[in-house]
């Protein structure tokens, strides 16, 4: 979809329908000194207006130096402003525009505290070196870089980043494997991106090959469990490829982040970022992989073409993500997801009301922050919404369809209502009676989860729930069948545990599987909450451990609603905890858990 015919984004001050960026020459110092970036950014235009006189970009919290019509070496000094500030939106950064204007260049430099930008002390990290990155999803690019920041606009890039002789650069482009002695690293990214998928990393970092075309990045001492736990990527990526065609972004290389890192994985082409949460030392949490990797077709390849549109990329990767699972692992395996999915999407549901408006697939989010859409509805009851498409009309027919979805539509953008048309005439028309049973409308634009849904049903699982019967019966824990037991068991086996359950159970369970003293992040992101319901002290320090080291939101909003919740001086001691974890956090964690335990005082 061409940016002059989608809709409009409410996310963004640009007009791209009159004036687009097409391809980006960034050139950025990264001084940690001062924890900024400057530089400037030179865009080159298409005007699909004629009489468009100007330019519109998204900026937030940016210094602007200066504005000029050209190259950054031969440009002429134009004026420029900034219009009001929002909370959300930052501001529009206005460039008048002559008639033969086709490139832009500005100079600017980041604030202290943008909010894509992370800057870790090396205390915060696995070595002794300081680190950054960027997380630009959903709306953040425009804190470190003057854009469009719009989903449904594309443009293509090249960067010099200059950083400390000892560091290394990263970005979603081409990418080194060495150290640059100058501190001076080159990039380019040939496939159009929008700008949400720009990314920077700058650390001690080293490079592991795990095939011609896949490898990981890491500080010294993660890497090499890294290369274990990933060391089935390439077959990863063979499998998607033979599920809905060719991997057309060349490299698949994956980035292991400090513990700070508020997701669990970020999508950036060529370099996934991932949390080091999913080391677990048995490669048992890599679906997070082939869930980023899937974005290589749904998300990076075909875009939501605004924030309103996100299941299009999240419904998609989620379905394919089990698919990948189900090719390499089997299909009890993918079936143990999809029920640890649908038990999300069930408390999800629960929390935001069976009726709300946020339930729909296509979401209004018109003068809100785009991170409230970015739900396990889009995510979970998109993928329900394939599944049962794929019950109507046969999984090969689906494959065929998304297939075909991704080749004619690859490197453009996408929103909810041509996809309609799409299914519509590509599939639904082509079997008679099939969309009254799929009811499309009542899925997309319509609350909670339709009736014609398919069940959800894993054998393991049902295993899992009869071992966990048989404890609450009086079965000893350490008599249970647990020998082959995946993190995914696991997990499903401390959701069972009863509301009720004592100190005196818990600590059972504690010295027969050592859940407290866990190296897989999962299973004690399920099992503190239980620990802090219950009062069990012996878990206290666990839990003040991984609340101050971990930043991914997925963890810490659950332990802290658990806290606030519990009678055992329990706001107070989240309050505590949060003051004094909340430094080690991203901004897109602290926007959420401010709102839910207000920012500490400073000082």
């Amino acid at each position: 979809m061409n940016p002059s015919s989608g809709p409009t984004d409410p996310h963004s001050h640009a007009r791209p329908a009159e004036v687009s960026v097409r391809h980006l020459q960034l050139q950025l110092t990264v001084d940690f000194a001062t924890q900024t970036l400057a530089g400037h950014a030179t865009w080159q235009l298409h005007r699909s207006a004629t009489t468009a006189s100007e330019l519109l970009l998204d900026a937030r919290d940016l210094l602007i130096e200066e504005v000029l019509l050209g190259e950054a070496d031969a440009g002429t000094p134009a004026e420029f402003e900034l219009g009001p500030a929002d909370l959300v939106l930052g501001q529009a950064l206005r460039i008048p525009l002559e008639a033969d204007t086709t490139t832009v260049t500005v100079r600017y430099r980041t604030g202290p505290g943008a909010a894509a930008l992370q800057w870790l002390q090396p205390a915060q990290t696995a070595g002794t070196s300081p680190f950054l990155f960027t997380q630009s999803q959903a709306i953040l690019a425009r804190t470190w870089l003057p854009c469009q920041d719009s989903p449904g606009v594309r443009f293509t890039y090249e960067a010099r980043i200059t950083v400390p002789a000892e560091l290394l650069a990263l970005m979603s482009a081409s990418n080194p494997q060495q150290l640059s002695a100058s501190g001076q690293y080159e990039f380019r990214m040939e496939q159009p991106i929008p700008a949400y998928l720009m990314a920077l990393a700058v650390g001690d970092l080293q490079f592991a090959p795990l095939s011609a075309r896949t490898g990981v990045y890491a500080e010294p001492a993660t890497l090499p469990g890294a290369v274990d736990e990933f060391a089935d990527l390439e077959q990863m990526v063979a499998a998607a490829e033979q599920l809905y065609g060719p991997y057309r972004w060349e490299r698949y290389d994956l980035l292991v982040l400090p513990p700070s890192f508020p997701f669990g994985g970020m999508e950036n082409p060529r370099l996934t970022f991932v949390t080091p949460t999913i080391l677990a030392g048995d490669r048992s949490l890599t679906s997070l992989v082939a869930h980023e990797l899937a974005h290589s077709w749904s998300g990076n390849l075909v875009t939501n073409a605004t924030w309103n549109d996100f299941w299009l990329n999240e419904g998609f990767t989620v379905y394919f993500e089990r698919r990948i699972m189900e090719r390499l692992y089997g299909r009890p395996y993918a079936e143990m997801l999809q029920a640890l999915g649908h038990a999300e999407l069930l408390h999800t549901l629960a929390d935001l009301g069976p009726e709300s408006p946020d339930t729909h697939l296509h979401l209004n989010l018109a003068g809100r922050d785009p991170d409230e859409g970015l739900t396990d509805i889009a995510y979970e009851k998109g993928d329900y919404f394939l599944l049962t498409l794929e019950q109507l009309v046969g999984r090969a027919a689906l494959d065929s369809f998304i297939k075909e979805y991704f080749a004619r539509h690859a490197f453009q953008s996408m929103d909810t209502a041509s996809f309609l048309r799409y299914l519509r005439r590509e599939l639904l028309d082509q079997h008679p009676g099939l969309e009254a049973r799929l009811r499309p409308e009542q899925w997309i634009y319509g609350p909670g989860i339709p009736d014609n849904a398919p069940p959800v049903a894993s054998a393991r699982f049902a295993a899992v729930d009869a071992a966990s019967q048989n404890w609450q019966n009086g079965t000893p824990a350490s008599r249970l069948p647990t020998a082959d037991w995946s993190s995914h068991e696991w997990v499903r086996f401390l959701h069972n545990l009863p509301a009720g359950a004592t100190t005196a159970q818990l600590g059972e369970l504690d010295a027969a599987f050592g859940f407290t003293n866990s190296g897989n992040s999962e299973i004690l992101a399920a099992w503190l909450p239980r620990t802090i319901a219950t009062g069990y002290a012996p878990a206290e320090a666990a839990l003040h451990r991984f609340l101050t080291r971990v930043g991914r939101r997925k963890f810490l909003t659950p332990l802290y609603k658990a806290l606030l919740a519990s009678p055992n001086n329990g706001p107070a001691r989240a309050r505590q905890l949060y003051a004094e974890a909340r430094p080690n956090y991203h901004a897109v964690a602290t926007s959420t858990l401010d709102a839910l335990l207000g920012r500490p005082a400073v000082g």
